[in-house]
């Protein structure tokens, strides 16, 4: 009787399937973790900035405030901690640039009185994938922003003049303020305060 020449590779095959079939099998599962990943990361991208544009919008207002009591210092601690009259909630700003990440607001709450705290949703779920649920699955992270006032001052003596403002420290700049002068030669809010994302 003559042997089969190929009588191993016909047993081969079944293993070969199973095994290209597990391959298949893995490639769409680390596709499915991908889009879970993708999307987290597009909703964290849209917290973050959510949440600092919230931030910025109350720096500026506590930038104006300072401008409007430029003529008394007394004023300006408690402005630089963050404790101004008839300042505004800034979380439109938030929702704003959430929108523009495709995301949606779900909460916004002032984190004291120098920063917000916002936790957004994506618009798009995961999508369809092997892994069951996905498809309606969306994506929701959260995110805080501070501001930091980056100057110090002293208070002029009482005896040193109405017109005599103190000498304003930001971050190693000197700003000598002229109540007189041109409000352009003023610092910028940013020059006044940081704004970035708590560690």
């Amino acid at each position: 009787m003559r042997p089969r020449k190929f009588g191993d590779a016909g047993q081969a095959f079944p293993i070969y399937i199973t095994v290209v079939g597990g391959l298949l099998f893995l490639a769409f599962a680390y596709l499915a973790v991908g889009q879970a990943a993708a999307n987290r990361s597009g909703a964290q991208t849209a917290a973050d900035a959510a949440a600092l544009a919230a931030a910025q919008d109350r720096r500026d207002q506590l930038a104006d405030a300072w401008v409007q009591n430029l003529l008394d210092p007394t004023k300006w601690q408690d402005i630089f901690d963050g404790k101004a009259e008839n300042l505004g909630l800034s979380c439109w700003r938030a929702g704003q640039l959430a929108a523009q990440n495709d995301a949606t607001v779900l909460s916004c709450t002032p984190d004291g009185m120098l920063g917000y705290t916002v936790e957004v949703v994506t618009n798009d779920p995961v999508g369809e994938t092997i892994v069951p649920g996905t498809e309606n699955k969306k994506s929701q992270e959260a995110a805080t922003a501070v501001i930091e006032p980056r100057c110090v001052f002293d208070l002029p003596a009482p005896d040193a003049g109405d017109d005599t403002l103190p000498l304003l420290t930001c971050e190693g700049e000197e700003w000598g303020l002229d109540p007189k002068g041109p409000e352009e030669l003023l610092p910028e809010p940013e020059d006044l305060f940081d704004v970035h994302l708590a560690d």
